[in-house]
């Protein structure tokens, strides 16, 4: 593995990126007037670190990585990467945490799912465009 770390192809995810890294924070970064949190995982193929920039679902100290993509048939890349590597690094505002991520299935999604509902409504939306149940880690 190496400490390299890739920014996303995806230009606003990118720019969005670029802006934490130089402001140092995720504060004022924003999609959809909501606060998003800063994920590095590592990749499942090829050890590379990534970034990944997703909306802020907090509870209690532990965070959730939900993989609506935009409600595309496939789950996102980094669902497999997560998979693969528990280990992920979080940055929320300038404070970073170390954690270990795993999907969470039944009533303990359920819950989840309304935490992730509250913090960003669209969510809902975005399960109703996609067959496949959109899957939720929880880091701790």
């Amino acid at each position: 593995m190496t400490d390299q770390v890739q920014l996303s192809t995806t230009d606003w995810v990118r720019e969005q990126t670029e802006q934490i890294l130089q402001q140092g924070t995720t504060d004022g970064v924003e999609i959809l007037d909501r606060p998003v949190v800063l994920f590095t995982v590592t990749g499942a193929k090829t050890g590379l670190k990534r970034y990944v920039p997703l909306m802020r679902v907090e509870r209690e100290g532990r965070y959730a990585m939900v993989g609506s993509i935009g409600g595309a048939p496939k789950h996102p890349t980094w669902y497999h990467n997560v998979k693969a590597n528990p280990n992920v690094t979080v940055q929320d505002g300038d404070k970073v945490f170390e954690m270990t991520a795993r999907e969470v299935h039944g009533a303990e999604r359920d819950e989840w799912w309304q935490t992730a509902v509250a913090a960003y409504p669209v969510y809902v939306d975005l399960q109703a465009r996609t067959e496949r149940q959109i899957p939720i880690f929880v880091l701790e």
